[in-house]
């Protein structure tokens, strides 16, 4: 999946997500979506490379960053929490999903437990 089809891709997944928000708090650049409003996924091309920046429990982050060369820690976040995907041949549509599925339920598991029972449909 190359660095375009990737943003496309994520943007379109996570709008899909329940009660997630697209907003530019910094600026039209920066892409970032938010549930609860707390942030689980920013999109950006820097450089000229598209990346997106998404939470990660930080076992799964150091597994991935193993496994996948196109994942690599949180560019400027917190490297232990977060990971940047970066579009490769080693990344596919439902790894994606996964990731941006996973930073949405780390970001909600996070709120408080009214508002968990109101973003997770059951």
């Amino acid at each position: 999946m190359n660095g375009e089809t990737l943003l496309k891709h994520a943007h379109q997944f996570a709008l899909e997500l329940p009660f997630t928000e697209q907003t530019w708090p910094f600026g039209p650049e920066y892409d970032v979506y938010r549930v609860g409003g707390k942030i689980f996924m920013i999109a950006i091309t820097l450089r000229g490379k598209p990346l997106i920046n998404l939470k990660a429990d930080p076992q799964k982050a150091l597994l991935h960053q193993e496994i996948y060369k196109s994942i690599e820690p949180g560019y400027h976040m917190n490297k232990k929490h977060w990971i940047t995907v970066y579009g490769g041949d080693d990344i596919s549509p439902e790894l994606v999903e996964d990731l941006i599925t996973d930073s949405w339920h780390k970001v909600v598991d996070k709120l408080p437990k009214r508002d968990q029972k109101r973003l997770r449909p059951q």
